[in-house]
């Protein structure tokens, strides 16, 4: 009996130490929750990967080449004379400018293509020594005035005012003191001609990624992804010139005009 009584309050208390449901929840619900969490962080970051991963890319350049002709020229022509005065050195020039534009229209050119410049008058000195003591001294002193004007064609006549530019000089024996510069070439139609040649350019290119797909292996052009225009070179006929700024020749009758565009297009 006494060792009965002895050990029955031991094995209440171990009876009494044994977790309990409601415990066990308690302390369960913590981990289930971050396990929880842990695994939802994984499905994300694995979605966001498979997002984020870029597809493949193909970069391709394409170009239009066209020649033009000029439809327009520009062309300066000056007369200059210089005189002791001032009045004097302006009717001789002024004389002599009525005199070429008599001559550009008898050569055909129309009186409205023709426009006549500002006069200007500027007086111009001469240098003389003069000597005090030994020492020769540096003066100046006006020696007369020079007038200028110049004489400008705008005109689509573009071969007749290219030869009279050239035969110009022939006012030369007539003692008119002409001097003609370079003629000045231009396209009217150029910048709907450049919308034009871009969008074949961008063809171009479309072709050169299909050609290049086709000949590497199993893959075809997918969607568009980015364009970027590159310069615009307007040359002189065959001539294949780039610049970073772009050409723009005016010196030529006959022009190469150049567009370069850079694709990029997604691989499938």
């Amino acid at each position: 009996m006494n060792e009965s009584a002895e050990t029955s309050p031991s094995l209440e208390r171990r009876e009494s130490a044994a977790p309990q449901p409601r415990a066990l929840a308690r302390l369960a619900g913590p981990f289930l929750l971050g396990l929880a969490a842990v695994a939802c962080t994984a499905i994300a970051a694995s979605t966001w990967h498979d997002v984020k991963t870029p597809r493949d890319t193909i970069r391709v350049t394409g170009s239009a080449t066209q020649r033009i002709v000029s439809d327009l020229i520009e062309w300066e022509a000056s007369v200059s004379h210089s005189a002791s005065k001032r009045a004097d050195a302006y009717r001789a020039t002024k004389a002599d400018v009525e005199a070429t534009v008599a001559y550009l229209e008898d050569q055909g050119i129309p009186k409205e293509d023709i426009r006549v410049g500002s006069a200007s008058v500027n007086a111009y000195y001469e240098t003389y020594y003069e000597q005090i003591g030994d020492t020769p001294v540096s003066n100046s002193r006006l020696a007369g005035y020079t007038a200028y004007q110049s004489v400008t064609v705008t005109s689509q006549k573009v071969e007749l005012v290219e030869r009279v530019s050239r035969e110009v000089t022939a006012l030369l024996d007539r003692n008119i003191p002409i001097e003609s510069s370079t003629p000045r070439y231009h396209y009217t139609g150029l910048e709907g001609l450049k919308i034009e040649m871009l969008a074949e350019a961008a063809d171009n290119a479309r072709q050169r990624a299909d050609q290049i797909l086709a000949s590497a292996g199993d893959a075809e052009r997918g969607d568009l992804v980015a364009t970027h225009m590159g310069v615009i070179n307007i040359n002189p006929a065959n001539s294949s010139a780039t610049s970073w700024e772009g050409n723009n020749d005016k010196s030529s009758y006959e022009k190469d005009i150049i567009t370069i565009v850079h694709v990029t297009y997604e691989v499938d």
